[in-house]
């Protein structure tokens, strides 16, 4: 068993209005709702995992919608796009649909030899529909208006804003694994060759630029993934030993989780793949309940009469 980061776990980021989250999420980007929970620490609040059928890693996308929060703002110390990959071909229909439902983007521009297509969501979230030069195999999740010619097969990359990459680079590559594949002008793009998709990073060096807001349409933190509870413990120590704060190891109850901050200040989060998501499901019925820690079952009845109606 190999002691190996397999690219990208999930990203969680900040929204506002949960129904507006909900809808934009499930109905306009054709995303499957995996799991319908609440954040641990503010179980008043949902935690909203999209994804694939089965809640794949690498293409896990996970939302705190705290209603009335104020708007993020983009900067240095961020993670400051979320790429997704989709098929070739596939961008004319975005931009339609887009455009059908009132959403910001941009037009068509291309990095690294490939197209891509930027958006915001409701909130103000920037992410990247990107062409692979290499087709992406996974298997989408499909809709009645999102099909699987044109479905997102998971994350491509992030992006992270730093004054100087200098410091987070060293914790790709000598803790992570990462190497440098790519360079165009201020833009360094790392790869993980342990993965063959969610597996790149891109750090863009902005030195005179001002540190972000993190608030609404805000990535909260990047989660990397590795296989199991032993591998996590194993970059446990290799965190602390490039002198790093990082967490005990925490039960998120579909994954276990360590907790640090690189030296750029973005969270980074390394999640493991066990157990997954069919723990307290099925995978025909992903999403379909509230799911709740253990601590919060009790309080059910009020939750739900305070958490929002999706309806």
């Amino acid at each position: 068993m190999e002691n190996k980061i397999k690219g990208i776990h999930h990203i969680t980021a900040i929204a506002g209005d949960a129904k507006k989250n909900y809808d934009f999420y499930t109905r306009v980007l054709g995303l499957r709702l995996v799991k319908k929970t609440v954040n641990f620490d503010d179980p008043e609040t949902y935690h909203f995992y999209y994804g694939d059928k089965v809640g794949t890693p690498g293409a896990i996308l996970t939302f705190f919608p705290w209603g009335g929060i104020s708007a993020g703002r983009r900067g240095t110390r961020q993670v400051t796009e979320i790429g997704y990959a989709v098929p070739e071909g596939s961008l004319d229909f975005w931009m339609k649909r887009f455009e059908a439902n009132n959403v910001t983007y941009n037009k068509v521009a291309e990095k690294f030899g490939e197209q891509y297509l930027t958006f915001l969501d409701p909130d103000g979230l920037k992410f990247e529909l990107t062409v692979p030069k290499n087709e992406d195999m996974r298997q989408p999740w499909t809709t009645g208006e999102v099909s699987e010619l044109v479905a997102t097969r998971g994350f491509h990359h992030i992006t992270i804003t730093t004054n100087k990459a200098e410091a987070t680079a060293k914790v790709l590559t000598d803790i992570l694994g990462y190497r440098l594949a790519e360079q165009h002008v201020n833009r360094f793009r790392f790869i993980t060759d342990h993965a063959e998709q969610a597996n790149l990073v891109d750090l863009v060096e902005a030195p005179g630029e001002s540190a972000g807001h993190v608030a609404g349409g805000s990535v909260h933190h990047v989660a990397f993934r590795v296989e199991n509870e032993e591998i996590l413990m194993y970059y446990r120590q290799k965190v602390l030993e490039a002198g790093l704060q990082i967490t005990e190891k925490i039960d998120r109850n579909y994954f276990y989780s360590l907790y640090f901050r690189e030296p750029g200040g973005v969270l980074f989060e390394i999640a493991t793949d066990n157990p997954g998501f069919a723990t307290d499901e099925t995978v025909e019925q992903l999403g379909s309940g509230l799911k709740l820690p253990a601590q919060y079952e009790s309080y059910r009845e009020r939750l739900e009469q305070v958490l929002p109606s999706l309806g």
